[in-house]
Formats: C-alpha cells, structure tokens, sequence
C-alpha cells in the first residue's frame, strides 16, 4: 500500500503547485476538488486496510471535499461575478519558485520530524502533507480575491486531513467525522460571507476591505 499512497501524495504536490500556478478560479476549484478526492481515499490504503470505518471515513471525506466544498466555492464564485485572480499579492511565477521552495523545506522537516510507530514507511506522506499545509498559507496569504483564499484554506485543511488519515489512521470515526462537519460549516459560512461581501461592494478584494476602516 506504501506505492498506492506515496502515488497519492506526489499526485496532491502537483495539484499544489497547479493552484499555485493559475489565475483561473473555476480551475483553482477543480483542482481543490480532485485534491480533496485523492485525500478521501488515503484511509483506504492506510495500514488498517479497507473496513468498514475506512469506508465510511473515505465516502464521506470525498462527498465533501470532492463534490459539496467545490459546489459552494462556485456558486459563491457567480454569485460574486469573478472570474480571475488578477492582481495577487505575489505574482504566478514567484508563487511556484516559493512552491518548490517549500517543497525543499518540507521534504527536511519529515526527515526531523519524529512520527509514532504506527506511522507508514513512506518517502511522501509526511513531506506532503506538511508541503500542502504551507502551500494553503501561501494561497492565503498571497492572493486578494476571497474565493481564491477559501481554496488555499481548503487546500490547507487537506495537508492537515492527509497528515491525520494517513500517519495516525487509528485516530476514532467520530473525531475525523467531527473535524470534517467543522471544515464545511467553515465553508459554508465563507461562501455566505463571500456572496454578501459582493453584493455590498462589488467586489470580493480582501485589500480593498480596509477602506471600512474609520
């Protein structure tokens, strides 16, 4: 299973620097979308194998994240009339330089990092999660549109989801259950808050927020 999962992983390092590299929004969320499927099925190739939790675990893990979290990015995404990323705080090309960076910086921190026992033997889990989680951060802290934030805040929820499910699989249904409620009562909300942003301003530029200021 160690080959299924390192697979996995180097799949989601691609989608993270994807994200990083595009200004399309509708892109931005089809890439979540899939990430957030590939990390529905790490419980199935964990060392509990596939049961009956890992099932119910993995159904419901890309329910939401492949199919619901998507659909409410996009419809907030219209109803917010954008389209594009167009001006980000750190530009496309920079953004995959700083990507690759934090690739570098994550493949030596899993090497530092001391993991239980039950942690899989694989050259990827740990670097790659720990990479998705930075990568979230970045796509927070470097884009402007409020859609484009939710996604590096998806995209870092799924380097915390592929850390839990895959190096401590042991952990009980219904904490990964509850973590996962907690995850799209967050996305929900921001989709609400994104629409009503729209709807007062005209636009959905995190910047551009400051003039409520005083």
């Amino acid at each position: 299973m160690h080959g299924v999962t390192d697979d996995i992983m180097a799949a989601m390092l691609l989608l993270n620097l994807a994200v990083l590299g595009t200004s399309r929004l509708t892109f931005c969320i089809t890439l979540v979308a899939a990430q957030g499927a590939l990390v529905g099925l790490l419980p199935l190739v964990s060392s509990s194998g596939v049961t009956l939790r890992t099932l119910i675990l993995a159904g419901v893990a890309i329910t939401l994240k492949g199919i619901v979290f998507p659909r409410l990015l996009s419809s907030a995404m219209r109803g917010a009339d954008v389209r594009r990323e167009v001006e980000p705080y750190v530009g496309w090309g920079f953004s995959l330089l700083l990507g690759l960076a934090l690739l570098g910086i994550s493949f030596w921190l899993g090497a530092k990092l001391p993991l239980p026992p039950a942690a899989p033997e694989s050259a990827f889990v740990v670097p790659g999660a720990i990479c998705t989680i930075l990568i979230g951060l970045l796509v927070i802290v470097s884009r402007k549109k409020a859609v484009t934030q939710v996604v590096g805040y998806l995209v870092l929820e799924n380097g915390i989801a592929a850390f839990g499910l895959a190096v401590v699989p042991d952990v009980p249904l219904l904490v990964e259950l509850g973590l996962l409620l907690d995850v799209f009562v967050a996305v929900f909300v921001m989709a609400i808050i994104i629409y009503h942003i729209s709807r007062e301003f005209d636009h959905i530029d995190a910047d551009r927020l400051s003039a409520l200021k005083g």
